[in-house]
């Protein structure tokens, strides 16, 4: 009877004191602990309350201490997740897109390729869909490699592809460990596929053009396209991405093409769709200064080249016959074809313009802080961090560079580049010498 009278309903339980202080035993079995104590990411005092039924005095008094040392040290207790590879993937990317932190279209169409591999899974070998991401292992993520390694042997895929594949395994795997507190992050340690033997450009295939092939490639293009003449050109002149000129604004109330100053800025960027970035690949904006020879070749191509009512009514310096954003394969038949007609030994495509630019500035021997400055490509952010180009020095190394295939400035309403007209014969404007 003397028992009895020792059990106190408290905190929804029977309870009794038992001989360690903040355990008691529980009337059902087992043991209750409860405690206060500080808790430094807030300052204020936390309590800590569990029934542990199967628990005897040594276990809940050890149990109890774990906690009051993890709450003194300020750590947090998060849950299994029970989450899903796929829909923490899927809400990652959701969640990227909405902060902005994945900005273009084609950014996001390539997490979504990548999405379809990793849930998915690549032809025979098993993706990480089903697992939940707390129970993925480095075992499995090299059981994995293991898989996407014989594919590519099979030269199913070059290694480029996976490796891709595995940046972004490794931007969800380490945002799980950051939101879930796991232990260790599974990508730690996975090397990417190797590369050596994998050759983007070859001695046999550079995607690049010397002078002479420039100058042809130019001429051709003016002759068989002369509607991509222009946007060729500057790509040529100025290294200047496709995706980066697509979007280019001749007039309205924010134009990019300063027509009296001879300024081209650069500040916007178009991938996919109707969508265009106000910002570039790399987040720089750029102020070109361009010379007359450039400036006059824009000038005919907004004075000959855009034929339709939607063209003309365009902001764009470059707009489709509808008035509204190339395609971003726009350029690609015609070059094909204009290789063809030159016989040019090589495969060249659009990028191969900024590949073109960099070889003609060194060999125009413009300065390699110049030439980024013009270009954006940004191998040294900190001493052009420090440094300052001129609008003269911009514009005199563009007019060597442009030299040097032997391309000019155009004459009052004829064609730029000093190739004949397919019609009367006449050249179509003048080639300085």
């Amino acid at each position: 009877m003397k028992e009895k009278k020792q059990w106190l309903y408290q905190w929804k339980n029977w309870l009794m004191p038992s001989a360690v202080p903040g355990v008691w035993k529980r009337k059902e079995g087992g043991h209750f602990v409860r405690a206060r104590v500080v808790d430094p990411t807030s300052g204020r005092m936390t309590e800590i309350k569990r029934s542990l039924p199967e628990a005897d005095e040594a276990t809940a008094h050890k149990w109890l201490s774990d906690e009051r040392a993890r709450i003194r040290a300020g750590l947090v207790l998060a849950p299994r997740p029970q989450t899903r590879f796929s829909d923490f993937a899927v809400s990652l990317l959701e969640e990227k897109v909405t902060l902005k932190h994945i900005k273009s279209a084609r950014s996001r169409e390539r997490w979504r390729h990548t999405l379809e591999h990793l849930i998915g899974g690549t032809e025979g070998v098993q993706g990480f869909g089903e697992m939940f991401v707390d129970q993925i292992l480095p075992a499995h993520i090299d059981r994995w490699r293991l898989g996407i390694a014989r594919l590519i042997a099979s030269e199913r895929y070059s290694p480029v592809t996976p490796n891709g594949w595995l940046s972004i395994m490794r931007v969800i795997t380490k945002a799980a460990k950051k939101k879930f507190q796991l232990p260790c992050d599974p990508m730690e340690g996975i090397e990417n596929f190797d590369t050596s033997e994998y050759e983007t450009y070859t001695a046999e295939e550079p995607n690049t053009l010397d002078p002479e092939q420039a100058r042809k490639f130019l001429t051709c293009m003016l002759e068989e396209y002369p509607q991509h003449y222009a946007m060729t050109h500057l790509g040529m002149a100025t290294g200047l991405r496709p995706s980066s000129m697509r979007p280019i604004r001749r007039g309205g109330k924010t134009p990019d093409v300063l027509w009296d100053e001879g300024v081209i800025h650069v500040r916007r960027s178009h991938t996919l769709g109707d969508e265009v970035m106000n910002t570039t690949k790399t987040g720089l904006r750029q102020r070109i200064n361009v010379p007359a020879d450039v400036i006059e070749v824009l000038r005919w191509h907004e004075r000959t080249q855009l034929v339709t009512e939607e063209q003309r009514s365009s902001e764009l310096l470059f707009p489709a016959e509808d008035g509204r954003l190339h395609s971003e394969h726009v350029l690609r038949t015609p070059f094909a074809r204009v290789c063809a007609l030159i016989g040019l030994p090589l495969r060249f495509t659009p990028h191969g313009m900024r590949r073109t630019f960099n070889d003609l500035a060194r060999a125009a021997r413009v300065e390699s802080l110049v030439t980024r400055s013009i270009s954006g490509h940004l191998t040294d952010r900190m001493r052009e961090h420090y440094s300052t180009v001129t609008p003269v020095e911009q514009r005199e190394s563009i007019g060597r560079l442009l030299r040097l295939v032997k391309l000019g400035s155009t004459t009052t309403g004829g064609a730029p580049g000093g190739a004949p007209d397919p019609e009367s014969g006449a050249p179509r404007g003048e080639v300085p010498s």
